[in-house]
């Protein structure tokens, strides 16, 4: 068998159908190549790879996983990639869905490279801490709107798919559990630069609690701070509203 590494966030899901259950969510939207983030003792392998006509990866960090994968699954020959997912070159060629039960430790940042995949991922089905995955999915108004809410919107529609108890795990974690769903936006949003995009939206929810004429000063002529968009805060403003003030940034 395997132990488990706290140092590495592993929570093994052992609830058999909570597995199917994520199963069923990607199978929902058609794909070819498929990406398993943080595989761990299989228990979502197995049913993706029973999945016909799909070319299948996972990324694996922990080298006793791995091992146990193979072993256990020889299917997974030449299938597995040995590194961290924040390290991994983008896995396939052309579009690609992504699954996983996502270590916690790391899961915003597993996030974030799902954007500079955004071209080619054309869904993901994750499941996240309860809190993170709120604050992905969450609208401008909620308290818990921030950075993560408003880049990832930005090109994918976030949705809300079911919540997992901590007994579905090994070991229970200490914190609830979610699973959302990422698929592309329909339409992309008109922005000056994402460089920008990410530069406004970035500096400003550093400081949420100031009005948008305080907390981007830096970013904007003065005369531009007049306009009453400027008298709300950051937490205030739609995805669309970021992207159209790009285009007055300096």
């Amino acid at each position: 068998m395997y132990t488990l590494k706290k140092s590495l966030g592993q929570h093994f899901l052992k609830d058999e159908q909570i597995c199917r259950d994520i199963v069923a969510a990607i199978k929902a939207y058609p794909f070819s190549k498929l990406l398993e983030v943080g595989p761990g003792g299989g228990a979502l392998t197995k049913y993706l790879l029973e999945i016909p006509a799909v070319d299948f990866k996972c990324v694996e960090l922990d080298e006793e996983k791995v091992n146990y994968l193979l072993q256990t699954y020889p299917l997974l020959k030449d299938k597995i990639i040995h590194e961290s997912i924040l390290d991994t070159a983008k896995p396939f060629d052309g579009l690609f869905t992504v699954v996983g039960n996502f270590p916690y430790n790391i899961s915003s940042q597993i996030l974030f490279k799902i954007l500079d995949w955004k071209e080619d991922v054309e869904c993901m089905v994750g499941m996240f801490q309860k809190e993170v995955a709120q604050r992905v999915v969450a609208r401008e108004g909620s308290k818990v709107y921030g950075v993560i809410s408003v880049l990832v919107q930005a090109f994918f529609t976030a949705e809300y798919l079911f919540e997992v108890h901590e007994n579905c795990f090994t070991p229970a974690p200490k914190v609830k559990s979610a699973v959302i769903r990422l698929l592309p936006v329909a339409e992309k949003y008109t922005m000056k630069s994402e460089r920008q995009f990410t530069m406004l939206v970035k500096t400003a929810f550093n400081q949420r609690r100031k009005t948008l004429r305080n907390a981007l000063r830096a970013l904007f002529e003065p005369d531009m701070l007049t306009d009453g968009i400027f008298n709300l805060r950051a937490e205030q403003l739609s995805v669309q509203q970021f992207a159209e003030l790009t285009f007055k940034m300096r």
